[in-house]
């Protein structure tokens, strides 16, 4: 089983070990700020899941209906758990108005903060090694995943100073008040998530250094080769997708142009760890014009 695979089902462990905590947590106090962060790990059962069925879809081969491969099901996957949380998020907005309008004691409160930072510690440290592995695998649902835990961590820190502040002033209404800033929290990660990955669906090219490296990579691997033009990137889950014109001498055979190309493809498989290039050989004499052209001397 692919270690990210192995990652998303233990997300989904910590997920509802979590939420069984926070859920007692809340049915120990009544307050509206803990059932708020109870119902924010509901979502993260959620999206626990859904990283778990996109991550397994995206690892499925190229078919003949899917000839680029399955990588962009994590993108999707992301985007839809941008849209429940912040779908959770109106859904605590809801509550704390209620609240608001008809503010109610807590009981146990030392009691319902104690278990619940419980549940904090766990989230903190899970979404940690989420994030970590996510990046490091090129995993959008992981670290997708991993953001909204760290939210919740923010959120639940958020709630126990709140719930405090309501034991320590006895003004009941701040338990409320608690609550909707809460909500505005999540509604602003879910657009977050949502944002980043609504990018990736649409093909945005990769980052500046790594622009930077496959040019280095194209001036250090095409030696007997002019220049370069019309370099495009997209990212694909773990792949990424790069197409370029390069031109050669007008004089030079298939078999020494093909030569280059295998050795320029192998050297960016071998710096960006999972690369699918595309390389468009042109004689230098019939070659399209190059809006940018870039000499292979030159790294920029």
């Amino acid at each position: 089983m692919p270690l990210s695979r192995k990652i998303a089902l233990g997300s989904l462990a910590v997920s509802l070990i979590v939420l069984l905590i926070k859920g007692l947590a809340y049915r120990v106090t009544g307050s509206v700020a803990l059932f708020s962060d109870a119902l924010e790990s509901v979502i993260n059962v959620i999206t626990a899941l859904a990283a778990i069925a996109a991550i397994r879809f995206a690892a499925e081969p190229a078919d003949d209906r899917h000839p680029y491969g399955h990588q962009k099901a994590e993108y999707l996957s992301a985007v839809v758990v941008g849209v429940l949380i912040v779908l959770a998020g109106v859904a605590i907005l809801h509550e704390a108005y209620n609240n608001l309008l008809a503010p109610k004691p807590i009981d146990a409160p030392l009691l319902g903060v104690a278990i619940s930072s419980v549940a904090t510690v766990l989230n903190a440290a899970w979404s940690a090694v989420l994030i970590r592995q996510g990046r490091r695998h090129h995993s959008a649902a992981l670290v997708a995943d991993g953001k909204h835990l760290l939210a919740d961590v923010v959120t639940s820190a958020g709630v126990a100073a709140g719930v405090g502040l309501a034991i320590v002033t006895g003004i009941h209404v701040l338990d409320a008040v608690v609550a909707g800033l809460v909500a505005l929290h999540v509604l602003w990660s879910g657009w977050e998530v949502f944002k980043e990955n609504s990018g990736s669906l649409l093909d945005e090219t990769v980052p500046e250094d790594q622009l930077a490296t496959i040019r280095q990579v194209l001036a250090d691997h095409a030696q007997d080769a002019i220049e370069f033009h019309d370099l495009r990137t997209r990212y694909a889950g773990k792949v990424t997708f790069i197409d370029l014109h390069l031109v050669v001498p007008g004089e030079m055979t298939v078999a020494r142009s093909h030569e280059i190309c295998d050795r320029i493809e192998a050297a960016l498989t071998q710096a960006l760890l999972e690369a699918a290039v595309t390389i468009h050989v042109e004689p230098h004499d019939r070659a399209e014009t190059a809006a940018v052209p870039r000499p292979l001397t030159s790294a920029t």
